[in-house]
């Protein structure tokens, strides 16, 4: 399940990055996309992790509650590109 998570965590910026790289605002927006799917996968995990006892709730509810607040940014850079 670490490896897991880890993985997940490791492809939200990396695939934000190689978005930002590419050509068009459409292979960006696409690559957002893949990183939005990388944050659900990654919440979860953690969720998964909490209810099997895994981890402790005082170690996986900041990281929820960070993985929210990135999507909300995500989010709002999607929108923003998408209107353009």
């Amino acid at each position: 399940m670490t490896s897991q998570i880890r993985r997940a965590a490791v492809s939200i910026p990396a695939n934000i990055a190689e978005g930002y790289g590419r050509r068009s605002r459409g292979e960006y927006l696409q690559f957002l996309y893949i990183a939005q799917g990388s944050l659900k996968e990654l919440e979860t995990h953690l969720i998964l992790s909490k209810r099997i006892k895994l981890a402790e709730i005082p170690t996986i509810d900041p990281v929820l509650a960070q993985c929210q607040l990135v999507g909300r940014l995500l989010q709002g850079l999607i929108r923003s590109l998408e209107n353009k």
